[in-house]
């Protein structure tokens, strides 16, 4: 009964209110340039660390500007970056992780191998590392995360394969001749793609806090280019003085991400899709 009542509430409250929320960031981010009432990088002393007032609805920061453009802005580079982060490591998981799953042999041995070797380390650690190796600044952090996240999503893509290509029709497909491709195309990835919607939402959020991170760290988006992770990096000297420097961004990440494992996991609930890695 209580795992009944969960489920209707997952089905009927949570799914609808997060899609709404998801919605407004989204168009928030879309329309920052016609909603953001200053420019995000001009620099104006003259109002540095000012209150809440009409013309700077959250107040200044301390280079005097604007903090909701900057929000607005920010918006852009977390949800943005997030999203071809996702679709590009999905990509490239979706095809190793089916190409490996239904051709067997040593060809799944040796790419599982690697993909064992990189989840075998923290993805924060590894993603410092490439950092450091390819230097600071939002591209690299981009390609990074790619390199390192595509490894998760191979690993589920391939045990899915392995499940599917057990079933009568893919037997059926091969004996009425069809090719290997025809078979992937028409039969394999058509099955796999479904749990693609739960997946997006469970590590949309993963990808926004690993950009901000990184941000927060000097290694992600620059001065004065504005991201969230970066306005709570700059805002951290005047945590005493001024802590909405930090509070605003900070309750922005938290939002989104919240927002998107709520909504992840109630997918998860409703179509019974569920993630079979963990993240550190």
């Amino acid at each position: 009964m209580i795992t009944s009542i969960r489920r209707i509430f997952i089905n009927q409250k949570v799914i609808p209110i997060c899609s709404m929320i998801l919605g407004i960031l989204f168009i928030m981010a879309i329309f920052a340039p016609w909603l953001a009432p200053n420019d995000p990088i001009a620099v104006n002393l003259v109002y540095k660390l000012q209150p809440p007032s009409w013309e700077f609805p959250l107040g200044t920061d301390h280079l005097g500007r604007c903090n909701l453009s900057r929000l607005l802005y920010g918006a852009r580079i977390s949800l943005g970056f997030a999203m071809l982060i996702f679709i590009s490591s999905l990509a490239i998981g979706l095809i190793v992780g089916t190409f490996s799953g239904y051709k067997g042999g040593w060809v799944d041995h040796v790419l599982m191998r690697f993909c064992d070797g990189v989840m075998a380390f923290p993805s924060l650690i590894l993603i410092l590392g490439l950092v450091g190796i390819f230097g600071p600044g939002l591209p690299q952090v981009i390609l990074a995360l790619m390199l390192v996240q595509w490894v998760y999503y191979a690993r589920m893509f391939r045990g899915m394969v392995l499940s599917l290509k057990e079933q009568n029709f893919i037997s059926a497909a091969k004996i009425s001749g069809s090719s290997q491709w025809k078979i992937i195309k028409n039969h394999i990835v058509p099955n796999v793609l479904p749990p693609l919607v739960v997946m997006g939402t469970l590590e949309m959020g993963w990808a926004i806090m690993d950009i901000s991170a990184m941000s927060f760290l000097g290694l992600g988006v620059q001065p004065p280019t504005p991201e969230w992770g970066a306005m709570i990096h700059e805002g951290k000297s005047y945590i005493r003085t001024n802590p909405a420097l930090m509070i605003y961004p900070g309750l922005m990440i938290m939002l989104v991400i919240v927002t998107f494992n709520l909504l992840g996991e109630a997918l998860s609930e409703r179509y019974g899709v569920k993630r079979d890695f963990k993240k550190e």
